[in-house]
């Protein structure tokens, strides 16, 4: 699960344009669409993973906090340099 998370975040971002952001939400949605509630940690967690790796950065109110750091709604970015999916390819 923890992969398809991974996968499912940067997936979405990279559909999108770039700057723009995702909730931890929709890659929950992605894997799991019944259950996606539950599976809300585990989505904050694979954002965490990523952002450790340098892939995408976690945002509050527009601006990047540290991963672990934040509390309460955050959003989701690929970092500049991280590239789109064609380039993780």
């Amino acid at each position: 699960m923890d992969a398809a998370l991974e996968e499912a975040i940067l997936d979405l971002l990279a559909q999108r344009a770039r700057g723009a952001t995702i909730c931890p939400s929709e890659a929950a949605r992605r894997v799991d669409a019944e259950g996606w509630r539950g599976r809300m940690e585990d989505a904050r967690n694979a954002a965490r993973r990523l952002a450790g790796r340098g892939l995408v950065e976690v945002l509050q109110r527009g601006r990047p906090v540290a991963p672990g750091r934040e509390r309460g709604p955050i959003r989701l970015r690929l970092r500049d340099g991280a590239g789109r999916a064609a380039d993780r390819a």
